[in-house]
């Protein structure tokens, strides 16, 4: 977990409100899984170098999404 991310954690988050996020989390889990499984698809094509830049900038973006939708996850996880 990521500093910033430490000091932001609340004591506790009420028990239907972590429920929700944590489900939120999880569906978002599947849609960004789904954009990094596509972004490896195109990595594996032959592609024109201003094409792959833009490929390699959705699949640096959909990184950044899944590993911040974990610290989600696992400040909800602590905050029960």
């Amino acid at each position: 977990m990521s500093p910033r991310a430490k000091m932001a954690v609340p004591a506790k988050v009420a028990a239907d409100v972590n429920s929700k996020l944590r489900a939120l989390a999880h569906d978002l889990s599947n849609s960004v899984d789904t954009i990094l499984q596509a972004s490896y698809l195109l990595t594996q094509m032959k592609l024109e170098d201003d094409v792959k830049k833009w490929t390699d900038l959705v699949d640096k973006a959909g990184r950044d999404c899944a590993r911040i939708n974990r610290e989600i996850q696992e400040i909800l996880r602590s905050s029960v």
